[in-house]
C-alpha cells in the first residue's frame, strides 16, 4: 500500500506528497465530495504497520470501519486532511465528471500550506488541479494516501446525506446515500425531485420531462 509513495519519495525525499479520491459521481441527488490527505514520508510506514493496518478502498470497508479511520486519521500527528466538494447546482452546469475535478481541485487547496508537490489520484488523470498528479486505476486499493481518501470523502458525503434525509424525507438518503436504488427511483416517481437532486442526471430529467411538456 505503499509502493507509489516510496517510488515518490525516493526521488524527492521528504516531499509533501497528497493523495486524492472522490465519492458521489453516480448519485442522482446531493453534491460529489472529495478528500486530500497528506501523511509525513516519516510516519507512513508505521501508520501503516499500526493504526492504519487494514485501511483500504472505502467500498471494500464496513460503515464501522470507515468511521473508525477516520476519526484516527484526524488525530494522527503528521495527518493533514483536505475537503473539497461541488454542489449539485456545479454538476448540473459543468457536467459531473468537471465538476469532480473541481471538488478534488478544492480538496488540495484545502490542505492549507505547505501545499503538496505532487498528488497521487485514484482513476483516471484530472484536469485543472493545482498541483502534477499521477493517476492510478484503483489506486484506493494500491495507495495508503488515496485509500485514507477515500475513507474521509466516503464518511463526510455519507454524514452529509444523513442530514439530507431528515430535510428531504421520503427518498431514503439515510440508506442510499443518493443512488438510484430501486426504492429512491419509486419515491422520486411519487414526490418528484428534491433541491438536492441532479436534473441532468437521466433517471431524474425522465420524471421531469413530462411535467414540463417535454
Amino acid at each position: 500500500m505503499l509502493a507509489f509513495e516510496h517510488s515518490f519519495w525516493k526521488e524527492h525525499p521528504g516531499a509533501v506528497l497528497a493523495g486524492v479520491d472522490e465519492v458521489g459521481r453516480g448519485p442522482l441527488a446531493g453534491p460529489v465530495y472529495a478528500s486530500a490527505v497528506v501523511i509525513a514520508s516519516a510516519d507512513a510506514d508505521s501508520y501503516l504497520d499500526g493504526p492504519l493496518s487494514g485501511l483500504t478502498d472505502s467500498k471494500k470497508l464496513t460503515a464501522a470501519a470507515r468511521s473508525c479511520f477516520c476519526s484516527v486519521l484526524m488525530e494522527l500527528p503528521g495527518v493533514r486532511i483536505g475537503l473539497g466538494s461541488a454542489s449539485v447546482e456545479e454538476i448540473d452546469d459543468l457536467n459531473i465528471l468537471r465538476a469532480t475535478h473541481l471538488a478534488m481541485r478544492r480538496a488540495i487547496l484545502d490542505l492549507g500550506s505547505p501545499q503538496p508537490v505532487h498528488a497521487l489520484v485514484d482513476g483516471l488523470p484530472p484536469k485543472g488541479l493545482p498541483v502534477p498528479s499521477t493517476a492510478i486505476v484503483k489506486g484506493d486499493a494500491k495507495s495508503l494516501l488515496i485509500a485514507a481518501a477515500s475513507v474521509v470523502a466516503k464518511v463526510r458525503r455519507d454524514a452529509l446525506m444523513v442530514e439530507m434525509d431528515a430535510l428531504y424525507p421520503g427518498y431514503g438518503f439515510a440508506s442510499n446515500a443518493g443512488y438510484g436504488t430501486k426504492a429512491h427511483l419509486d419515491a422520486l416517481r411519487t414526490l418528484g425531485p428534491c433541491p438536492i437532486h441532479r436534473r441532468t442526471f437521466a433517471p431524474v430529467a425522465d420524471i421531469i420531462a413530462p411535467t414540463l411538456g417535454l
